[in-house]
């Protein structure tokens, strides 16, 4: 897993190309997302680079994305964490191993203690995710943070 620069056509092309599968358990990023991507993009790195954000990406040996990890709301050694893989590599096991090696970079580049999740009621797949890479249900998750649906926040204390 690495670093989001130099991969914004690539991360295109796999919001694209998962877009119909990525809507059926989570808000669809509607077309000003794809519209705006680019700008969006750049404006993202911007904010990694002040520290706000972390923004990864795991990539196959052909240069496609196979997922995006990135940690949000950087802030007294806690962060969000959000995450999203490729129909084709779905539940093989992808997300759980990227999930748990971004816990181990969150301590070890980003100096995190504490990370947090939220997912849908319905998203069974991230539900297990979360659970096998060590976090727990800690409270509800309001349509506010999951984009119009109800769910749980889960976390994971890190241990250095």
């Amino acid at each position: 897993m690495g670093s989001a620069h130099g991969h914004a056509p690539a991360v295109l092309a796999f919001e694209l190309a998962n877009r119909t599968y990525f809507a059926a358990s989570i808000s669809d990023r509607g077309d000003d997302f794809f519209d705006q991507f680019t700008d969006r993009y750049n404006a993202s790195l911007a904010e990694q680079e002040a520290g706000i954000c972390a923004f990864y990406v795991l990539v196959a040996e052909d240069g496609s994305v196979l997922g995006r990890f990135n940690l949000y709301d950087v802030e007294d050694g806690t962060a969000r964490l959000g995450y999203r893989v490729a129909e084709r590599v779905a539940g093989r096991g992808v997300a759980t191993a990227a999930v748990r090696e971004l816990c181990r970079m969150a301590i070890a580049m980003h100096g995190l203690r504490t990370l947090r999740a939220a997912t849908s009621h319905d998203n069974a797949a991230s539900q297990k995710v979360l659970a096998k890479a060590g976090f727990v249900p800690v409270g509800p998750a309001t349509p506010a943070d999951l984009g119009g649906k109800s769910g749980t926040w889960y976390q994971r204390d890190l241990q250095p």
